[in-house]
């Protein structure tokens, strides 16, 4: 019943903890997608310096693409990663779904919380290469000293939005990392559905998983919108921009209410 009361607060229309931003913004940032690979980086970056976030870059091994960081601080000892792979396959389409539509909403997500009071720190990163085996976040995930791995609580994955609404990998998902975005889902009146894809593939949640980090990956795909990916039919009528501006507003309220929730790393 706390957590209820918890979230109904934060949740609130007036409320000082959440406050999203105008569909139209989010559409526009979406429209920046762009098919090179140079010009996706340089796109996101913009986005994130627009947002009010100066980027660093984690150069990879063996690619030519770096990894783009945004810190965003907190006041305590805590940190939740955010993600999404910035990369597509270039062969067919136009990488609006898969994944523009996680990349561009980085910065955004950043620009929801940043003047928000924060106990964790988010970090939102834009992966490299993950079409090419997870390539970015295995790199990042094996960078981590074990001071980091101990204080990340939460690895939160954005891969292919839009094209419904919004689904998670449940069988790939930290079950409470799960029941927290049912609850957040319930209270706003969203819906959600957990519809599972290790038969389509993998995703850059699973870098994370043999550290023992939780984590969730969130997406759009269904049996139905499946053909989409990897094709000539990725681009940008494919989205439905009012799923995409609904699952925009989940994950920014969904960030605020881990932050109030999740457990602080342990002191020893």
């Amino acid at each position: 019943m706390a957590a209820l009361v918890l979230l109904a607060g934060l949740l609130a229309a007036q409320g000082p903890a959440y406050a999203p931003l105008p569909q139209p913004v989010i559409e526009e940032r979406l429209k920046e997608n762009r098919r090179k690979p140079a010009e996706r980086l340089a796109a996101l970056e913009r986005l994130f310096e627009t947002a009010g976030c100066k980027t660093e870059t984690q150069a990879v091994k063996s690619v030519k693409l770096p990894n783009v960081i945004c810190t965003l601080p907190g006041s305590g000892s805590g940190v939740v990663l955010v993600g999404a792979h910035y990369d597509h396959v270039m062969t067919y389409g136009e990488g609006v779904v898969d994944n523009w539509s996680g990349a561009s909403l980085l910065p955004s997500l950043f620009e929801s919380l940043k003047d928000k009071p924060r106990r964790y720190t988010f970090v939102f990163i834009g992966f490299t290469d993950e079409e090419k085996g997870l390539v970015g976040s295995r790199f990042y995930a094996q960078q981590m000293g074990e001071a980091a791995k101990a204080r990340t609580r939460a690895m939160i994955n954005l891969d292919t939005l839009g094209l419904s609404f919004t689904k998670l990998w449940s069988s790939h998902s930290d079950p409470k990392l799960v029941d927290a975005l049912a609850r957040v889902a319930s209270q706003m009146d969203l819906p959600v559905q957990g519809v599972d894809v290790e038969q389509v593939g993998t995703a850059d949640s699973e870098s994370f998983a043999p550290l023992g980090i939780p984590r969730i990956t969130i997406h759009s795909v269904t049996q139905e919108t499946l053909p989409v990916l990897h094709s000539t039919q990725d681009k940008l009528s494919a989205i439905k921009m009012d799923d995409y501006y609904a699952t925009y507003r989940l994950l920014a309220a969904y960030l605020i209410y881990l932050d109030q929730i999740l457990a602080p790393p342990s002191k020893n």
